[in-house]
């Protein structure tokens, strides 16, 4: 036989070799089925913990954005962040909104994670470093993070940030201060806020207390709790005087939003165990011809 013919590998070979690299991901434990066994996903419900967030309260302080970033010991502790990042799990935005007279009027709207009580977050992640807990807050697991990314572009807000500068490239985002909620505390940017703009509590509470407040002060807010129903409803809620279209909150119908990041993930496994496949027999192939060179048989 021909050396040209001792370096073509046949389909029959191809899929032998390529077998290898679908046995390896089975044997880690991803399975090919497109499940996700190891990612934890409960939906919260209206007995959650949640914050209530009465936008026309907020002077943009940044008492809350402060009180995090001591909370959760993030670096930077002095300086008002401007978006999210992996030094600030909260900001104030400011936005200028045309009222119905014409004018303009500055807007405050703090922005964190949403804590949706379906999050397509948590439906994203294949190694379940991220997770809905029964009390409401989404938790995120450094320890089995893997830096894909598939959070960040399955969240509808935007919210998780990658953190480029960590070679690890782990994820952040707030976690409505798990900790201190175990140690029956409410969350640091809820104490730290001095106008009474947030509210800590249960999530129906905290819904019919937003809409008794708009229906007694009609012409104080819109007719609108945000998060009661968008994305399938979040554990973060919004009562505003101007609509929230143009606060730079993202219009979103009520259903859930982890029904499209699973048709996209379940995919996942396949295109892997492809790849996987075609670097096993790329490596057979250059191990041949490694070998041939060492024992000499072009010569």
């Amino acid at each position: 036989m021909s050396n040209q013919n001792q370096d073509r590998l046949t389909r029959r070979e191809f899929l032998k070799k390529s077998g290898i690299g679908a046995a390896t991901l089975v044997t880690v434990g991803w399975p090919i089925d497109g499940s996700q066994p190891t990612a934890t996903r409960t939906p919260g419900s209206d007995d959650a913990q949640a914050i209530l967030i009465d936008l026309t309260r907020c002077t943009g302080c940044n008492a809350c954005t402060l009180a995090c970033k001591v909370s959760n010991r993030l670096a930077h502790p002095d300086v008002l962040a401007k978006q999210l990042d992996s030094d600030a799990y909260t900001f104030v935005d400011q936005r200028q909104v045309e009222k119905g007279d014409g004018q303009i009027e500055t807007c405050f709207v703090k922005r964190q994670c949403m804590h949706c009580l379906d999050p397509a977050c948590v439906s994203a992640c294949t190694v379940g470093a991220l997770s809905k807990t029964a009390a409401g807050p989404v938790v995120y697991d450094a320890h089995k993070c893997i830096g894909c990314r598939y959070c960040q572009y399955a969240c509808p807000f935007g919210v998780p940030t990658y953190e480029w500068e960590n070679a690890l490239g782990l994820i952040h985002k707030c976690q409505m201060c798990v900790e201190r909620l175990v140690a029956g505390q409410q969350p640091a940017c809820v104490e730290a806020c001095p106008n009474g703009a947030l509210r800590f509590g249960k999530r129906a509470a905290l819904l019919a207390q937003a809409h008794a407040q708009i229906i007694s002060n009609p012409e104080r807010y819109v007719d609108h709790v945000y998060g009661e129903h968008e994305a399938g409803g979040t554990s973060v809620l919004y009562l505003s005087a101007v609509p929230f279209a143009g606060l730079g909150l993202p219009e979103l119908d009520p259903e859930p939003i982890p029904h499209q990041a699973e048709a996209v993930m379940k995919l996942t496994p396949y295109v892997a165990l492809t790849v996987a496949s075609i670097a096993t027999a790329l490596h057979w192939i250059l191990q041949r011809r490694e070998l041939k060179v060492d024992t000499g048989e072009n010569q």
